[in-house]
């Protein structure tokens, strides 16, 4: 309780505490002056006291000496100028506190609302909070989606966009941008709520791509039903991860390299095959003869068939996604058709 206390008052402003240590004081001091100039009762000094310092005007209750009257006067004086801090602090305090928590909702709608190809982050728990520092490394645009006061505070120190609300909601997925968002993320602990998340976000933007979280292998099945496009369980992750790492430690660390994107080192990128791209019907081969050094490590057919290795000779379809390797400057100056297609970061 004592410590509770302590946290309460250090989160308090310096003004407010300044206020309540003069309206504690200011009385003390008014009873102590009466008990010792005039030699009262403590009842009497304590009524004293309080009538000079609510200015309600009643008469004194015992007649006062010069010493008496004098300090009376600064007591009163003192006592209208103490009480009228306090109450301007108080006041400040309050003003400040709900007025700037009004416009920062505000200003975070604002921003929200001018988002357009993003991500949505669907609760911020420990799976959640490494999704949006995977994020925030990678300079993605996203919106954490929390109803937790605890979580929702450790998103706001680390600098994200929060919308606070129920993710299964759909006013709060519209106010998130599910419509002209890129892909929704289902990322509470909990299997169920995170199946209603994707059959809501699945009803309002058919074709927005979904990620889900499913702590259970059973509920895989039902997210799938629902409409999440890829599930992942942290537990089945991290036993293949740690057993891949038993018997293939090196192409773990090929893989952690690529992911980690660090300096120097090549990046993977998407290029989502459409019309108006320039690449349909032609074959890796003549996309890519002036770009030697990019490697193409798949294509996924519209049919979600993932051709590993696709030879040279493989032609693009419209829906067709292209999964290729090189340095980030050579992806981006590569063949002038790869400039017309969508190159993105795999997901």
């Amino acid at each position: 309780m004592l410590r509770d206390l302590r946290a309460t008052l250090s989160s308090l402003p310096p003004n407010t505490i300044r206020a309540g240590i003069v309206l504690l004081v200011l009385p003390m001091v008014g009873t102590a002056g009466y008990l010792i100039i005039e030699g009262w009762g403590f009842l009497d000094a304590v009524y004293m006291t309080v009538i000079v310092l609510t200015t309600i005007g009643l008469r004194e209750v015992r007649p006062l000496d010069d010493s008496g009257r004098i300090f009376t006067i600064v007591l009163a004086i003192a006592g209208v100028g103490g009480i009228f801090y306090a109450l301007i602090s108080v006041f400040q305090f309050v003003l400040e506190g709900e007025l700037g928590q009004l416009l920062g909702v505000q200003r975070m709608k604002g921003r929200i609302e001018r988002l357009k190809d993003h991500y949505i982050l669907c609760g911020f728990g420990r799976v959640g909070e490494e999704i949006a520092r995977e994020f925030r490394d990678r300079d993605i645009q996203f919106v954490v989606v929390e109803n937790n006061p605890e979580a929702i505070e450790r998103a706001r120190r680390r600098g994200h966009l929060v919308l606070i609300g129920d993710a299964t909601s759909d006013a709060v997925l519209r106010e998130s941008g599910v419509d002209s968002a890129t892909c929704l993320l289902a990322a509470s602990d909990s299997d169920a709520g995170n199946t209603f998340i994707v059959l809501t976000a699945k009803s309002l933007n058919p074709s927005l791509f979904l990620v889900s979280r499913a702590a259970h292998p059973e509920s895989e099945a039902r997210m799938v039903r629902a409409g999440a496009d890829r599930v992942f369980s942290p537990y089945v992750i991290a036993g293949k991860q740690m057993a891949l790492t038993a018997l293939q430690p090196m192409v773990v660390e090929f893989i952690d390299t690529l992911a980690a994107q660090r300096e120097g080192a090549p990046v993977l990128a998407e290029i989502d095959v459409a019309e108006a791209s320039g690449l349909v019907a032609r074959t890796i081969h003549e996309v890519l003869h002036d770009c030697r050094s990019v490697v193409v490590l798949g294509v996924q057919k519209p049919s979600g068939d993932l051709l590993v290795g696709a030879g040279s000779d493989t032609r693009l379809e419209a829906g067709d996604r292209v999964i290729v390797m090189g340095q980030e400057d050579e992806l981006a100056a590569i063949h002038p058709a790869f400039s017309r297609g969508r190159v993105r970061r795999p997901r």
